[in-house]
């Protein structure tokens, strides 16, 4: 093998190794039977949501998840393999990936990487349920402004029946 190839094949795992220490959640997929249009759609979908879809050889990932400490995603990385990417949200891939393979059977969740454990397919699916950062965020939001809401309702009540007893 030429230098150059060794050198090139070196940048692509440092690359995904780059990839998979900055993501929060990193999708396998198995993409065979997708049509160019389908696979455009859903790179598309992926993309909007700040989510990085790449084909990748097995081969390099699993030099990668070497170098990660991450080589329980190596069973996974078997035949045609396409990887997402996720920066910010861990719950994002997995929903959009998960939507769109209901919709086309071809596409296979394999198993997945968040926050640094890897899932199987059936855990991806149940990530998936899961509301999304902002949602939770939302629900911790009227959990917390409970309180504060009951209270300043039952201190206008007192102040409405002293006002009214003092009349």
């Amino acid at each position: 093998m030429s230098t150059a190839v060794h050198q090139e094949k070196a940048q692509q795992v440092d690359e995904i190794v780059e990839r998979l220490s900055r993501s929060k959640a990193t999708v396998v997929t198995d993409y065979r039977g997708l049509t160019v249009a389908e696979v455009t759609e859903l790179r598309k979908q992926l993309r909007d949501a700040g989510i990085d879809f790449q084909v990748l050889k097995n081969t390099l990932a699993r030099r990668a998840t070497a170098l990660t400490s991450l080589s329980d995603l190596d069973e996974y990385l078997k035949g045609p393999t396409a990887i997402a990417f996720s920066y910010d949200d861990p719950v994002r891939p997995a929903k959009i990936l998960s939507d769109f393979a209901r919709r086309h059977k071809a596409l296979e969740l394999k198993g997945a990487v968040v926050e640094g454990r890897v899932i199987d397919a059936q855990g991806v699916s149940e990530l998936a349920t899961l509301p999304s950062r902002e949602g939770l965020l939302s629900m911790l939001l009227s959990v917390l402004q409970a309180p504060m809401r009951n209270l300043a309702y039952a201190v206008s009540q007192v102040a409405e029946k002293q006002e009214s007893a003092a009349e």
